[in-house]
């Protein structure tokens, strides 16, 4: 599973020469055990990996004292029969929200200086896994995503493809009715599959979806298994919230009603089992920015959220799981591309995605038109600079764009390149840029 953070661990090894540590942030089943032991194997002379959620009491109890590190890597060393050796080694941290007095000692370590360090976690910022110790100064965070498109390609032995979508889309140059259909072919399988790299893998060997829904169960049934460790009454909410995405994102405007979750439901009491989803990195959270402008966090209505599958595929998967004798329908609905209106839920949701997968944080844009009667929504408003895109997302092949034109004529200073993305080819409409749906990884 060649994967694009690979080439981030090396800067932070070139850059940071043991005076960082690296946290790693990401779902469960996302793959950061995998590439870190993979980097740890590849450009060190030896490595450590202590996963915290099987580690014993003998490797615990090595952290209770801190005071001489070098005692404390030697019990390390003895203990997990590994040589180490000074600026030449990896020590690894795997799921170290389980253990957070490993996450403490990260200051010690890192000052010490004789190796390398990467810890990582899943829930790893949520304050419950935080509130007994010190965060270290000494960390840097990047956050790991399911695989992207094109690293789906890439385990599928496909070279060309993406660099194909970035050259065209660069160029704005349509792919051609051939090219352009087979891309959108290969793009539907990824909407199914999905970025979980045990999902994709098992695709690449198999091409069987079937197989590749087991796999899929699996890990929402990890997720479930993560809720239902919370509190009593945050463990119910967080359930009902994550259980409710795929009817939420079948309504027309997609936001998130509580009191269609819970008939007593209020934004103040769902508050934490969203930001628990969202900071899980299971969920992707969409807050309507009022003013689109430069400024997109600082006029956001917290009250109005989106709240999207951090992973396509198993948006899928939770779709189905809801009635299994739909499962045909909608692996056949996204692969001949006749999905019905609730079901542009999965366009939009890989379009966030991919988003998210880019850096971008998400928001979107309601107003009103026609003396306040009529409310539209711009599904997601992206930075470029010093302009903020607009983007829509149509499930249908074509669809007029007349709330993109008031929003520009509106906000005309502060907007830049309008997108319409869908299931056709490249073209533009006046000064809307309609682009493939696969195109949504250049944005």
């Amino acid at each position: 599973m060649r994967r694009k953070i690979y080439s981030r661990l090396l800067e932070w090894k070139r850059e940071s020469d043991g005076r960082t540590a690296l946290l790693i942030e990401g779902a469960r089943r996302v793959g950061k055990s995998f590439i870190v032991e993979e980097f740890g194997r590849n450009e060190y002379d030896s490595y450590v990996l202590i996963n915290f959620g099987k580690a014993g009491k003998a490797v615990k109890s090595i952290f209770e004292d801190l005071s001489d590190i070098p005692l404390v890597l030697q019990k390390l060393s003895s203990l997990m029969r590994v040589r180490l050796f000074e600026r030449r080694s990896l020590i690894v941290f795997d799921e170290v929200q389980k253990f957070p007095r490993a996450r403490e000692a990260i200051k010690f370590l890192v000052e010490d200086g004789r190796y390398d360090y990467i810890e990582t976690g899943s829930l790893i910022s949520i304050h419950e896994n935080v509130k007994d110790i010190v965060i270290p100064s000494e960390e840097e965070k990047i956050q790991m995503y399911p695989m992207d498109f094109e690293e789906f390609c890439w385990a599928l032995g496909d070279e060309t493809t993406v660099p194909t979508i970035r050259d065209h889309y660069e160029k704005r140059v349509p792919l051609g009715t051939d090219l352009h259909r087979s891309v959108m072919d290969q793009f539907r399988k990824y909407m199914i599959v999905g970025g979980m790299p045990m999902a994709v893998n098992t695709y690449a060997r198999t091409y069987d979806f079937g197989k590749v829904e087991e796999i899929k169960r699996m890990i929402l049934g990890l997720y479930r298994e993560d809720i239902s460790k919370k509190s009593k009454k945050n463990k119910l909410r967080t359930m009902k919230l994550f259980e409710s995405i795929p009817s939420e994102l079948s309504r027309h405007d997609k936001r998130v009603i509580m009191s269609e979750i819970d008939k007593n439901g209020r934004m103040a009491n769902y508050d934490e089992p969203l930001y628990w989803l969202e900071d899980s990195m299971i969920a992707n959270a969409c807050y309507n920015s009022t003013v689109p402008g430069v400024g997109l966090n600082l006029n956001t209505d917290l009250s109005s959220v989106k709240l999207y599958m951090g992973d396509t595929g198993l948006l899928v998967s939770l779709v189905i799981n809801e009635n299994e004798t739909i499962e045909h329908d909608v692996y056949n609905s996204i692969l001949n591309d006749k999905m019905h209106m609730n079901e542009g839920m999965f366009m939009e949701n890989i379009v966030a995605q991919a988003l998210r997968s880019n850096g971008h944080r998400l928001f979107f844009h309601a107003f009103y038109k026609d003396e306040g009667k009529n409310r539209y929504e711009v599904d997601f408003l992206v930075r470029h600079g010093k302009k903020i895109d607009p983007v829509e997302v149509k499930s249908s092949g074509y669809s007029s764009h007349s709330s993109l034109d008031y929003l520009m004529e509106r906000h005309s200073r502060t907007l830049g390149q309008p997108y319409i993305l869908y299931s056709k080819d490249l073209k533009k409409d006046g000064n809307i840029m309609f682009i493939p749906l696969y195109m949504a990884i250049c944005l």
